[in-house]
């Protein structure tokens, strides 16, 4: 491996291997090199890293030094020459009558000598031309023919991409481009489609003309002969990026296309066969194994954002809202719908004496606690009075929850004491003031058999 620096002169294309000479040089800083021509101020385009020794052409030129405030001021000096050096022999030119255009002048770091480029399209006799221009800046004068491409190179501009020139830019070295490879390409012929600024064939073409090449090795040339896995025909249209072939089967009565893709067809050696000829067979063809379908997220879904109801008897009973309870005065019942269910629920269900001797079954307040810890709901539905039947029958009824007992009177055995109202007897009372529901009094050990009225 050697150490060396990258050095670019006027900031064109081609970078030259020079040996640092010691110094440490950073990207773009200004240098003084050694050339065959002298010395040169230049650009680094990429300071002090290792190269192969086969990547280089022994003996490197040295860098000289880094550019000091001296040197940069030469180099505005030269440039400024320049200018009145090109202005000088456009005028020389046209006195002459040389079939001549004037490119670009440069002058050397030391001053002792000065190149004019120019392009024409033949040669040009312009010794009496540098005569004259010798006779003015009294020093060394060169001219130098060059190509359109070359011109175009040290101009420099915006080609047809947007982009600066790819030969000002990085272009080493111009390639051959010829218009085979835009055939391949399957570009349009059209020259100003296909030129540069120079008027030659873009430099670009070139850039992907091996991939191209590659890839038309794997499929048929249009128009000719082919195998298919469906039959014999002939190949219309070639798409090399996509590797697709579009074929006229033979056996098709209809004038339609049939779209294959390069492993699903070969050329047959040979052409079409003459009449009375099998076609050989020459397509190895093996189905792609299907591949097992598995469910992707889809990137591009909405998220759910609400959460979703459960399915099934749990989510159904969570799912229901909960009604609210209507504690209606009077004592009047809900609906005939809900009486309806009530009633089957209460038939059911046998009822319970309340521990304070109150009326069978719960009050309303008390069943609304029950209603919480148990689940169910309690229903009071109207009960048939019947004396006969004992104390199993219920004494309320009526479809839409009113009572229809009536007020009994209760006789005490002589020698029993009369007991003291119960605690939930004198709540029916106060309901029974306000309008509310009629409850029986409780019942007392050896009471007789109520009454009717």
């Amino acid at each position: 491996m050697i150490e060396v620096v990258s050095i670019k002169f006027k900031n064109r294309g081609k970078s030259y291997f020079f040996s640092p000479n010691g110094l440490q040089i950073q990207s773009g800083e200004r240098v003084i090199v050694e050339t065959a021509k002298g010395m040169e101020i230049a650009d680094c385009s990429h300071g002090n890293h290792m190269v192969e020794e086969t990547a280089v052409v022994l003996p490197l030129r040295p860098v000289l030094r880094i550019a000091t405030a001296d040197d940069l001021r030469v180099a505005e000096l030269n440039k400024k020459r320049e200018k009145e050096a090109f202005q000088i022999c456009q005028q020389k030119i046209a006195e002459h009558g040389l079939d001549m255009k004037l490119v670009d002048v440069e002058c050397n770091f030391e001053g002792n000598k000065t190149m004019f480029f120019f392009t024409s399209d033949g040669r040009v006799d312009f010794r009496e031309l540098v005569k004259d221009l010798a006779g003015i800046f009294r020093n060394r004068i060169e001219l130098r023919q060059i190509g359109v491409r070359d011109e175009a190179k040290m101009l420099g501009g915006i080609g047809i991409c947007g982009r600066p020139y790819c030969c000002q830019q990085f272009l080493e070295d111009f390639q051959p481009v010829s218009t085979k490879m835009a055939k391949i390409q399957s570009l349009s012929l059209n020259p100003t489609k296909i030129s540069g600024s120079c008027g030659r064939l873009m430099c670009c073409l070139r850039y992907e003309q091996e991939a191209y090449e590659d890839l038309i090795k794997k499929v048929p040339k249009q128009g000719s002969f082919v195998e298919t896995k469906d039959g014999y025909g002939t190949a219309v249209q070639v798409n090399l990026l996509r590797q697709t072939v579009k074929v006229k089967l033979d056996d098709d009565t209809e004038d339609t296309l049939r779209l294959y893709k390069s492993n699903e067809l070969a050329a047959v050696p040979g052409g079409r066969p003459k009449d009375g000829e099998a076609p050989p067979h020459v397509l190895h063809y093996v189905p792609p194994e299907p591949e097992e379908e598995t469910e992707k997220e889809d990137e591009w879904a909405v998220p759910i954002l609400v959460v979703p109801e459960p399915v099934g008897e749990e989510g159904a009973q969570g799912a229901a809202p909960a009604k609210k309870k209507s504690r209606r005065r009077g004592g009047r019942g809900k609906g005939r719908a809900e009486g309806g269910e009530k009633s089957a629920q209460a038939k059911e269900q046998p009822r319970e004496e309340s521990p304070s001797g109150g009326r069978r079954g719960q009050g309303r307040r008390d069943s609304g606690a029950k209603k919480g810890e148990q689940g169910a709901k309690p229903a009071v539905q109207g009960v048939k009075k019947d004396a006969q039947k004992g104390e199993a029958r219920s004494k309320t009824g009526g479809g839409r929850g009113k009572s229809t007992v009536k007020p009994v009177r209760v006789e005490a055995r002589p020698g029993a004491e009369t007991p003291a109202p119960a605690e939930g007897a004198q709540r029916n009372s106060s309901r029974r003031r306000r309008g509310g529901r009629r409850r029986p009094k409780p019942k007392t050990e050896g009471e007789s058999r109520p009454q009717q009225q």
